[in-house]
């Protein structure tokens, strides 16, 4: 889902752009200082109805629809509009001679004022977020958690987020209450880059302007600007357009690919076209913009798509309604355009004044919500309730938290007694909170860092794991392992070892287990499904002299034709990964293929298939005469917002926090129907040591079975060894 910052507040236009109360620093509320009309010094309140409405599209979308909306690349085009003009203004007025050095380029001063406006409303949602997060949350969760507050709190969080999309276990963890803060993330280190950039730039100009009086027009100085973020601009949109065919999970999140929006705004503000119209087209043109913005999240998958040349769509629409609505584009006594007179409506302008907190408070609200419920989605008066609040929350924000401490006014006393004002009390119980919240963050790291998981450590009847379901084991009275706040570091050894390619890593990594040298050989290939297997069969290969080397890559099984998305995005990779893999293995001549046979059915997810490429594999490995050895993939337990253990963890049952098995799986094995077309196969089907007649619960025989949605843990898969080894048995008589 796209999360979005929205603008700042500006400041009243009659302010001089070049003092301290007249700089544009918004980063979330896009603080515009001069005028909204920049150039020209006409104040626009439409494109405070314009912040307003790009924050009811995302909070909309987010709540009843689950998508994205245009919303975001409004307010990227926004912000850069309104922070490039002001440090124009800021160049042009510091390029003067009499102007000092140091107010031209020193950006501690515009520094402070972005921390004193954006930091204090951010710190108050998130000490909120940490509050709630004790109260509704399971601890499984607290120490993933806490690295993003770090990184929200430090303005990283898209990296953070854009890190993880690389990282399969990390794909499928449930949605963070900060995940909405990769936005602000963006915006800041887009503002602080582009701050120091053109305020060094701006030096440059001064120093040639002392012997070429040309560096002193404004027409030469927005002139150069225009050439440097122009030639930023086409550089970053180029790489997004790249990025978004490599990998677009990172891409999403990656500041360089974002940068071309905002300064697409900044540019405009540089040069807005004169070109008169007539009332009717500027009507035509600016209602049709404003469609677009209001229609694009439904016909543009926004997360597939931005910001990727698709974003061109709602940031040039953006900009269509920033210059038609401008007097650039008016014949002389003409009012503003019908969109305009929209956009300028008291609640529309209202809800672009509270825009940065109700972004702010929106999202995790939604989140905790939806935790609380333990549900996927809210129905619509949910969702209105959800609304409701997050306004409330953000005026109370805006009134008593930004608009005082941003104002940065220093009291005036007559008397000698000290009188703490509004402003220094906010900040020290800010601070106070802040630095309580630092600690219970770092306690929360503290403790998921001391606990391990020792899964060869397990004594096995005391956790007699699968073998409670498979050989009626039975089953003690002792507390469940691993512990649920540890388990999701509880992966098979290739991974620790870097033997498994990632998704954008076109190498075949082959690793080797069990007996290296041994004269007999199993090629473990495929996905994440198929490397669980690992544990078991590395165990098995020391204990019956055979060799298992591994063709793994994450979400990708072995496929022809078919393009899969594990992590939302088209993953041609895959394909391309898997052919390599059939044109090794058909050199390598392994004894044995050992590899997966069914996948979850497309759509609700209910019951399990042979997916057509699987059989066209199949099929390649028979005409091969390669013996194979293919099991059903286990049961895939996807919660409504929790994973089986945070389930565990906030104190639900086994059976609760597992799946119904009829939702997970068809009644029988789907490789009955083509056992008998594929001879050199044998089809393994341990579903009975994971599940009993109706449940495949998240706990079995004192195990637990998943570490994340649907992966099982190492410990659990040790349990395994006995059925496997078994299985192996019949199939592999002769190595026994």
């Amino acid at each position: 889902m796209a999360r979005l910052s929205p603008p700042d507040r500006h400041v009243r236009p009659q302010l001089d752009p070049g003092t301290d109360r007249g700089s544009a620093e918004g980063v979330a509320r896009l603080v515009v200082i001069a005028s909204h009309a920049a150039p020209g010094n006409t104040y626009r309140t439409d494109l405070d109805g314009l912040r307003g409405l790009a924050i009811t599209l995302v909070v909309v979308f987010h709540v009843w629809f689950d998508r994205v909306s245009g919303g975001v690349d409004v307010f990227l085009t926004l912000s850069g509009y309104f922070f490039v003009a002001s440090l124009c203004k800021h160049v042009i007025a510091t390029s003067r001679p009499d102007a000092s050095w140091m107010s031209a380029i020193n950006p501690f001063a515009r520094l402070w004022r972005l921390a004193r406006r954006l930091v204090p409303a951010l710190l108050v949602v998130l000490a909120a977020i940490v509050a709630l997060t004790l109260l509704i949350l399971p601890r499984a969760r607290w120490e993933s958690l806490s690295g993003e507050m770090i990184a929200s709190a430090l303005y990283y969080q898209n990296w953070h987020l854009a890190l993880e999309s690389q990282d399969y276990a990390a794909a499928d963890s449930a949605n963070s209450p900060m995940q909405h803060l990769w936005s602000m993330s963006v915006q800041g280190q887009f503002f602080v880059a582009t701050l120091v950039a053109l305020l060094l730039v701006g030096g440059l100009l001064k120093a040639l302007g002392t012997t070429a009086r040309a560096f002193r027009n404004p027409a030469v100085i927005r002139g150069v600007l225009a050439a440097v973020l122009g030639t930023a601009a086409v550089t970053s949109f180029a790489w997004a357009v790249h990025r978004h065919g490599v990998d677009q999970p990172f891409n999403y999140y990656d500041t360089v690919a974002r940068a071309w929006e905002p300064l697409a705004g900044g540019l405009l503000a540089l040069w807005m076209p004169r070109f008169a119209m007539a009332q009717w087209l500027r009507t035509a043109l600016s209602v049709a913009a404003l469609a677009v913005i209001v229609t694009s999240g439904w016909w543009i998958a926004g997360v597939e798509q931005f910001p990727s040349a698709m974003a061109l769509v709602p940031v040039g629409a953006a900009l269509v309604l920033i210059w038609v609505g401008s007097t650039r584009t008016a014949t002389s006594d003409v009012g503003p355009s019908i969109a305009s007179s929209w956009l300028a409506h008291p609640w529309a302008v209202w809800l672009g004044s509270i825009a940065y907190a109700l972004y702010l408070w929106h999202w995790p609200l939604l989140i905790f919500y939806l935790a609380w419920r333990y549900q996927r989605d809210v129905t619509f008066l949910e969702g209105a309730a959800i609304i409701a609040v997050s306004v409330v929350l953000a005026y109370l924000t805006t009134r008593f938290v930004e608009i005082p401490l941003r104002s940065g006014r220093r009291a005036e006393h007559r008397t000698r007694r000290f009188v703490p004002t509004y402003a220094a009390v906010m900040t020290c119980l800010l601070l106070a909170t802040s630095v309580s919240a630092g600690w219970v963050v770092s306690d929360w790291r503290s403790q998921g860092q001391q606990i391990r998981v020792d899964a060869a450590a397990l004594d096995p009847e005391l956790y007699p794991g699968a073998r409670a379901f498979w050989a009626d084991a039975p089953v003690p009275l002792v507390d469940p392992q691993p512990d649920p706040l540890a388990v999701k570091d509880d992966w098979p050894i290739s991974s620790q070892q870097g033997y498994v390619s990632g998704f954008d890593d076109p190498l075949v990594r082959v690793g080797v287990y069990g007996t290296p040298g041994a004269a007999r050989t199993v090629a473990l290939v495929g996905g994440s499904h198929s490397e669980h297997w690992l544990t078991a069969l590395d165990e098995i290969g020391r204990d019956r002299d055979f060799q298992v080397n591994t063709y793994l890559k994450a979400g990708c099984p072995l496929i022809t034709t078919t393009i899969l998305a594990p992590i939302g995005t088209p993953y041609p990779e895959c394909n391309v990964w898997s052919r390599d893999v059939m044109d090794r293995l058909s050199i390598n001549r392994p004894d044995v293929v050992f590899t997966t046979s069914t996948r979850p059915t497309e759509g609700d997810g209910s019951g399990d298939h042979i997916p057509g490429d699987y059989l066209e594999i199949f099929a390649e490995f028979r005409d091969r005469g390669q013996q194979v050895i293919a099991v059903r993939d286990t049961p895939w337990a996807l919660g409504p917002t929790l994973t089986p253990p945070e389930c565990l963890a906030e104190g639900r049952s086994a059976a609760e926090c597992g799946v119904d098995r009829e939702h997970a799986l068809s009644p029988a094995d789907p490789t009955a129907e083509v056992t008998a077309d594929f001879p050199n196969m044998t089809f393994l089907d341990f579903t009975d040591a994971m599940c009993d007649d109706t449940t495949c619960p998240a706990i079995v025989g004192n195990v637990l079975v998943w570490h994340d949605f649907h992966h099982l843990t190492t410990s659990f898969m040790r349990t395994l060894v006995p059925a496997l080894d078994e299985s192996m048995r019949d199939a592999l008589s002769e190595w026994w």
